[in-house]
């Protein structure tokens, strides 16, 4: 925790005069600070500074113990509520035989099932360059047998010698569409990327 989310209690509540909450919410008004350390004492509870950029000061009498540990639960359910953004690759070669290219597309459809975006991407060598359209083919064929669970994210395009193109999950029922959402826009949620590769 930063200094600037550090909580204030009891005696290092400095400032003067504060506004005073009680365990029962009720409002006490606003007392020197002395004053309401008393009241927190005389009840057995804390004084915790609860909202330190209002003028006077928030402070509420409460257990710091007790609200530590529940704030620190609360934290660990927002965190697992997070959603990561997962890219999962898989690798072709423009003559990708049949089979490999059924398992393959296999491994896409179930990243796609579990709400992951899947990045594939045609590796040409050499000569295999000039034959750019076997990539184009091999993607728009992906493209087309996947439509059911995924939509195109970026259009197939090269990179160097690579022909790369991203699909996402497509959000087809609503609680599918809820989870595609809350992962496009997960609140303080950096974007990673999960690179599982499928190669020959």
């Amino acid at each position: 925790m930063s200094r600037s989310e550090r909580i204030r209690v009891n005696r290092q509540i400095r400032i003067s005069e504060v506004r005073v909450i009680d365990a029962d919410g009720e409002q006490l008004g606003v007392m020197p600070t002395s004053e309401a350390l008393g009241i927190a004492e005389d009840r057995g509870l804390d004084l915790v500074e609860v909202s330190p950029t209002a003028r006077p000061p928030v402070c509420r009498i409460m257990d710091y113990g007790k609200y530590k540990y529940e704030r620190s639960k609360k934290l660990k359910e927002s965190k697992k509520k997070q959603h990561v953004i997962h890219v999962k690759e898989i690798k072709f070669r423009p003559k990708t035989e049949e089979h490999d290219y059924q398992f393959k597309k296999r491994h896409a459809e179930e990243f796609l099932k579990k709400h992951n975006k899947v990045k594939f991407t045609v590796v040409f060598r050499g000569r295999e360059l000039d034959h750019k359209e076997l990539g184009e083919r091999m993607l728009s064929r992906l493209e087309q047998e996947l439509a059911e669970l995924g939509e195109v994210e970026r259009p197939a395009r090269f990179e160097g010698r690579l022909m790369v193109m991203f699909m996402r999950p497509t959000p087809s029922r609503p609680e599918a569409r809820v989870q595609q959402q809350e992962a496009e826009n997960p609140p303080d949620v950096k974007e990673g990327q999960d690179a599982e590769t499928q190669d020959e």
